[in-house]
């Protein structure tokens, strides 16, 4: 069970503790987590903390983490450049929620150069000007008609969640998701058009229901029916957790039928359930039943602790995120894990374009065998060209029925297996040819997909979408002949690890590193390891003295091959060693695919660099 609660109590409680934490605090940093995320690192009070804001649907939320979220620089949308350019530097003045709403609504300030002409300065002035000031505290601006004041607007709501930026003018400058008329003739969201707020629910105040309100509600329906729906349809700000949560305090059950509830306990439970809001008395909880979370509250919930497990935790951004966490699956953004979730995404599914051509290609590959056939069809349809009949389907002769075109003629239809004899020849002498480039770009792709998953920062998933990026880019993986134009060429030179014998070890880390370290680094005579049969690095030892190689070193190099390589989990892996004079590049192939031969194959358990330090093999 996903929790389903971002209701107007969490919003509140979101507010305060933001209003707490970086009101008057300057965005130092900004960017795009996904297209739906933004996140911030906001310096106040004498600390950085993160900011996360999401109009993702199924992950909508506002909450403060630990550290600057992982952005991705390389992710360029309109709405993301904008808030780069107006929202980096600029002070948070202000943090509301309007009442009852699931809207946060983030008041911002920033210094921009004057107009050279001194008119008063607008959202569209601000759009078309470069941001070239310097950051400074808002209290140091001296003159009111340079600073830009703008507004975040983050709208909380399930599927219509949204991250709007509204200008000083009161019209949009831009948003995550733009709603167009034909989406909503309501209420579009668009670029130079006023924002209007959702429309406000025409229901009663649940923070001041009195008795007669409380009776009103409770004899609008069916006596049978049940009070927590009833609830939903008929307050304003009610989500269903709240619902239930009054209808277990006033009537004993989540389930409690309206007939069994007084309307003094209705109205009481309600305004007490929304007492925080006026005094700022949250305590956040979590609750888990049988081991498993279910849900998390702004405030203490009753229901939710009659059938499970309550923790409170220090603050209602915990709460978020570690519910978050738990029932996604996928981490708050705090490292890569988006970034490299993308290119593993990406990926995936050029490898299954490849899935699909070289399907294709061996289906031709099968018609192409069977190329004899349709010329021996078109032999025996010459030869019993006196029994066919016209608009006869199929001759029958010698045991073997051969369809016919009725359309055609009898010469016509030997002609025609005469011709799909010759596309077959033609066609199956290039196939096996194709079919062998396309599983070579997938070997590369399983390469690839490898690397990604152990790309240990942010330096290396760079490089290894810069790979992708010339493989999707060229259509094929990059080669010497095939390099994408601008594609970034400079490549580190991996740090050599030494064994305890003073030998250096190379780790090829990505298709290029593994060219670098096979190719460029590696002498004929030092020794090189691969994991066998699976995707993984390219492993170079070079000898400190020539000829002096050592069971022990290449035990060592080849624990190293093992744990970069897709087998890291298995417990223990095949390595091929051979000397690097053996080792020839695929002619076409992608970077790091290589052919080898003269080799042997040891076992060894995968190790990293900290376990063989430990155990003394690597200094």
């Amino acid at each position: 069970m996903y929790p389903t609660v971002f209701d107007v109590l969490t919003c509140a409680a979101v507010a305060d503790e933001l209003q707490a934490q970086i009101l008057d605090g300057r965005i130092q940093r900004i960017g795009l987590v996904d297209p739906l995320t933004i996140g911030a690192e906001i310096y106040a009070r004498g600390r950085r903390r993160g900011w996360v804001a999401s109009a993702d649907a199924r992950r909508a939320r506002v909450l403060l983490v630990d550290a600057m979220p992982s952005v991705d620089p390389n992710l360029i949308t309109p709405f993301g450049l904008l808030a780069r350019k107006y929202l980096r530097g600029a002070i948070v003045t202000g943090i509301e929620q309007p009442p009852l709403e699931r809207i946060l609504r983030f008041s911002i300030a920033k210094r921009l150069p004057p107009l050279k002409d001194g008119r008063a300065r607008s959202s569209h002035d601000a759009e078309e000007e470069q941001d070239d000031t310097e950051d400074e505290d808002l209290a140091v601006y001296t003159d009111e008609a340079n600073i830009f004041r703008m507004t975040v607007i983050v709208e909380v709501m399930g599927r219509h969640s949204n991250i709007i930026l509204v200008g000083p003018d009161g019209l949009i400058m831009e948003s995550v998701k733009r709603v167009t008329p034909r989406m909503s003739r309501v209420r579009p969201v668009l670029p130079k058009q006023l924002y209007t707020p959702p429309p406000a629910q025409d229901r009663p105040d649940p923070r001041h229901l009195t008795s007669a309100g409380a009776e009103a509600l409770l004899t609008a329906g069916s006596r049978d029916a049940q009070l927590a729906d009833r609830l939903v349809r008929g307050l304003r700000g009610v989500s269903p957790q709240i619902a239930r949560e009054i209808a277990f305090r006033a009537g004993g059950a989540i389930d409690a039928p309206l007939a069994q509830v007084a309307p003094a306990d209705l109205s009481r439970e309600t305004r007490a359930l929304f007492e925080p809001l006026l005094t700022g008395d949250w305590r956040p909880c979590l609750y888990r039943r049988d081991g498993e979370l279910v849900d998390y509250a702004a405030i203490p919930m009753l229901h939710l602790a009659a059938t499970g497990e309550g923790n409170e935790v220090a603050s209602i951004s915990a709460a978020i995120r570690i519910a978050d966490e738990e029932q996604s699956g996928a981490p708050t953004p705090q490292d890569h894990a988006q970034r490299r979730d993308r290119l593993n995404a990406q990926a995936r599914a050029a490898q299954a374009r490849i899935d699909g051509r070289l399907h294709s290609l061996r289906a031709q590959g099968g018609r192409a065998d069977a190329a004899e056939d349709l010329k021996h069809r078109g032999e025996l349809i010459y030869a019993y060209l006196w029994q066919i009949r016209p608009g006869q389907t199929e001759l029958d002769v010698d045991e073997e029925r051969i369809p016919l075109d009725r359309t055609l003629s009898a010469k016509e239809n030997a002609q025609h297996y005469f011709e799909e004899y010759r596309k077959a020849q033609k066609a199956g002498a290039t196939i096996p040819e194709r079919i062998a480039a396309a599983e070579a770009e997938r070997g590369y792709l399983d390469q690839l997909i490898t690397q990604i998953a152990q790309a240990d920062g942010f330096a290396a998933l760079e490089g290894l979408r810069d790979e992708l990026e010339a493989f999707l880019g060229a259509g094929k993986p990059e080669t010497g002949q095939h390099k994408r134009a601008g594609a970034k060429q400079s490549l580190r030179r991996p740090q050599a690890l030494t064994d305890a014998h003073g030998n250096a070890i190379y780790i090829g880390r990505s298709g290029r590193e593994n060219d670098l370290v096979t190719f460029s680094i590696a002498g004929a005579d030092d020794t090189w390891l691969h994991a066998r049969g699976v995707p993984g690095a390219h492993v170079i030892v070079r000898w400190r003295q020539p000829g002096g190689e050592d069971e022990e070193t290449i035990e060592t190099a080849a624990a190293l091959a093992a744990w970069y390589s897709a087998a890291r989990d298995s417990g223990t892996v095949d390595v091929d060693v051979t000397q690097r004079r053996h080792v020839r590049k695929i002619k076409g192939a992608g970077p790091g695919m290589v052919t080898y031969r003269q080799e042997r194959t040891i076992a060894v358990p995968a190790g990293d660099e900290t376990v063989l330090k430990r155990d003394g093999r690597l200094d």
